[in-house]
């Protein structure tokens, strides 16, 4: 508890809550996470994950909380977003809330429903169903940052599984810019940055000519980032 001083004034407090944007990656689609409400308001609408900040943590801390209470995931990427703060955007009272989004390997993680969670479930982009609150406003502000950040820096890595070939890379790049890229070109490119390993294996059932299998690695990228190394696609 926060201790009382003679500082503090009477003047209107409101509520800060958190909500996450949690994308992941599979079968060529990005996905969102969504949540079923399971008590009012909007009792069974679709909405992203979050609640409200408790006195004794930080936005970032909230939000995994929040994350784990509701859908199980934890030790997730995840960075702060925007946070939007409209006089009406919930009905019950004044709230602000801060937005984070988070990236996940689909694959690695179970989401489940968890308290005042009915149903959680894994949404491609293009059918989204209708959400509560602001949480398309919220939404639509992760995919640009999501599409504008993977430029300059190799997040995307955190949506792929440990290994991946360079046909799978190459259509997470084209699915989230959402914009066609020549396939040499983008292959020479992410070569010459020297962050991928050949692992020296092969996709295993694939047809015709078996694709390489690399993995990311950041000890690498972190080292040449010291020395003003610049990842830009």
């Amino acid at each position: 508890m926060i201790p009382q001083t003679p500082y503090i004034y009477e003047y209107p407090r409101p509520a800060v809550t958190t909500d996450c944007v949690i994308f992941g990656f599979d079968e060529g689609e990005l996905k969102v996470l969504l949540i079923e409400r399971g008590i009012e308001p909007y009792l069974g609408k679709w909405a992203l994950p979050g609640g409200f900040l408790n006195m004794d943590e930080d936005a970032e801390t909230c939000s995994r909380r929040i994350l784990q209470k509701e859908t199980g995931l934890d030790n997730i990427f995840m960075e702060q977003l925007y946070t939007f703060s409209s006089v009406e955007r919930d009905p019950r009272y004044r709230v602000i809330s801060i937005a984070h989004f988070a990236l996940v390997r689909k694959s690695d993680y179970n989401a489940m429903a968890g308290l005042d969670t009915t149903t959680v479930r894994w949404f491609d982009l293009s059918e989204v169903p209708e959400l509560a609150f602001d949480h398309k406003a919220i939404l639509d502000m992760a995919k640009d940052r999501l599409r504008g950040k993977i430029k300059y820096q190799p997040i995307g890595f955190e949506l792929l599984p440990e290994r991946f070939t360079m046909p799978d890379l190459h259509r997470l790049y084209e699915t989230i810019l959402q914009e066609s890229l020549d396939r040499r070109n983008f292959r020479k490119k992410m070569l010459s940055f020297n962050i991928l390993v050949d692992t020296g294996e092969v996709q295993r059932g694939a047809q015709n000519r078996a694709p390489k299998l690399y993995c990311f690695d950041k000890q690498k990228y972190d080292e040449l980032t010291q020395k003003g190394f610049y990842f830009e696609l």
